[in-house]
């Protein structure tokens, strides 16, 4: 059984009548977010809008909420999230967005109560940074963008 983590949620007026984020299968790792658009919002090819969700939350210390792509609309659509994953830090307590883009050639409308982003709550850890004249070695070393290449070796 998964440990569950209990998180304030507020309906906003906007998003009176939508179901607040939700898992749709057993072990799914995202709820799913609805779009609280008042009227249809398009988005032509390469546009994109901030899209309201109609909730806000209060994340405890420690945890992050990211926003991410639904792979249905990422596939068939080519839509998905800009800022991907978005980041909702612990002490946001405005509206839940989600920034959507049309990666499509053509338009694309969000109605209202589509489905159109994915959040997974996550814990995070805060560091501090210590500062070293060195860092240790390893078999990668500094190698950085395509270093390891494409295929198998």
């Amino acid at each position: 059984m998964p440990v569950v983590t209990a998180v304030a949620i507020k309906r906003l007026a906007s998003g009176h009548d939508l179901p607040l984020p939700s898992y749709q299968t057993e072990h799914a790792a995202g709820m799913d977010l609805c779009a609280a658009v008042e009227a249809d919002v398009v988005l032509a090819p390469g546009a994109h809008a901030i899209i309201p969700t109609g909730f806000s939350i209060a994340l405890p210390p420690g945890f992050e909420a990211q926003v991410r792509p639904r792979s249905g609309l990422a596939a068939k659509n080519a839509v998905t999230v800009l800022n991907a994953p978005g980041t909702i830090d612990a002490d946001y307590r405005g509206e839940v967005g989600v920034i959507l883009i049309n990666h499509g050639k053509q338009a694309f409308t969000v109605t209202r109560g589509l489905r159109i982003a994915q959040m997974v709550v996550a814990p995070v850890r805060a560091i501090m940074w210590e500062e070293k004249a060195e860092l240790d070695d390893t078999s990668r070393g500094a190698g950085g963008f395509g270093s390891t290449g494409v295929h198998k070796a």
